[in-house]
């Protein structure tokens, strides 16, 4: 994040899943669920239903050239995004593997005081909510983008410009963090957005170094 962009931010966009939580176990059930929702799809073993998804990651990644997310492989073997959310809402407990941090929401209550702050997530509304309430994190954003909002999925150009106008911010006065760079970073930066890369908990809080 170049020192020159910091004194332009009014705004900071946070990924929510890996950026302001981490948690391996949750992410191995969310890929578990994915997989038996294709393996019922195509009347398959969970297994084999691994295989397709990780054969199929691999190929879409050599296609365009990024990493793909769990919803682009789900849709390219038939899948439907609000299918699996919905299988999201109804089987996914966060509540079994997150654990409240509380240097994050300190973090964050610092951060709104000097910046508006949102958050756009792949994940759905309902399921969103129940980790950030959880997290303690629910009051800090001006607003909450999510994935059933026009069912589209991040990285997408039609989803950032509708940030940016919701938010009011141009380019250069919106910060966008997130722990994925091909998902969450590489289309903002490509559009003049400030992007700072967080894959650990430790990489986040220094994020307040940076701006202040």
């Amino acid at each position: 994040m170049p020192e020159c962009s910091l004194s332009a931010i009014r705004g900071i966009i946070f990924d929510l899943d890996g950026t302001l939580y981490v948690s391996d176990p949750f992410a191995a059930t969310i890929q578990a669920t994915a997989a038996g929702y294709i393996a019922s799809l195509k009347g398959v073993s969970d297994d084999e239903a691994r295989s397709l998804m990780t054969a199929t990651r691999s190929w879409l990644s050599e296609v365009h050239d990024i990493t793909p997310t769990l919803s682009a492989v789900c849709t390219e073997l038939g899948g439907s995004i609000r299918d699996l959310h919905a299988l999201f809402e109804a089987r996914l407990r966060p509540e079994a593997y997150l654990v409240r941090d509380e240097r994050v929401i300190a973090l964050l209550e610092r951060l709104s005081r000097r910046f508006d702050l949102a958050l756009l997530t792949n994940n759905n509304r309902a399921l969103a909510a129940r980790i950030t309430g959880y997290l303690g994190l629910d009051g800090f954003f001006r607003q909450v983008f999510a994935i059933d909002d026009q069912w589209l999925a991040k990285p997408h150009e039609m989803i950032l410009e509708h940030v940016l106008n919701r938010l009011g911010l141009a380019p250069a006065e919106a910060l966008f963090v997130g722990d994925r760079y091909d998902v969450d970073l590489r289309l903002p930066e490509q559009r003049g957005c400030p992007v700072y890369l967080s894959q650990s908990i430790e990489q986040l809080l220094r994020l307040e170094g940076l701006l202040y």
